[in-house]
């Protein structure tokens, strides 16, 4: 059998996605379009749980400008310069687009559950270096996660 010409996402798989999300560990999940991680394009939803950490990173790759869609939820974007002081910090609501250059210290706060965008960034998937985990952040599971992300929170009110 053959795969369907066009895939439908809905309101149901938009649900089912942050119903997963929660259940996991780390509060957060992504179900990807894109059929292997070597694919040219990266295309992805995000589902976050409001209490999931991202450690600021950036994507040192040329060709790795990021872009998203807030579908669903309130998401705070903040950018960061090199040394961690933060340089932008904006709220987004559904339907707002967020791009960010790669070689940017960046992350994304979700301002409540069931928060989802759908992401795109040129692939093939790789993990993020050393170099591209923000050392002025602590690292995801660390004790002092939590209070980090407060702070952030704090940049970006839901309103």
């Amino acid at each position: 059998m053959s795969k369907p010409p066009i895939r439908i996402f809905d309101a149901d798989f938009l649900d089912r996605l942050s119903a997963e999300a929660a259940a996991t560990p780390r509060r957060r999940k992504n179900f990807n379009l894109h059929s292997a991680s070597d694919y040219p394009c990266q295309r992805f939803f995000n589902a976050l749980c409001a209490d999931t950490y991202v450690q600021p990173h950036r994507h040192a790759d040329s060709a790795k400008d990021e872009s998203l869609v807030l579908l669903r939820g309130t998401l705070g974007a903040i950018i960061f310069d090199e040394s961690g002081q933060v340089t932008a910090a904006r709220t987004l609501r559904p339907g707002m687009i967020a791009d960010v250059p790669h070689n940017t210290f960046h992350t994304w706060v979700a301002l409540e559950d069931n928060t989802i965008f759908f992401e795109t960034k040129a692939g093939p998937y790789v993990p993020l270096a050393p170099e591209e985990r923000a050392a002025f952040a602590p690292p995801e599971g660390s004790p002092r996660a939590p209070e980090y992300l407060a702070q952030l929170k704090t940049l970006c009110p839901p309103t």
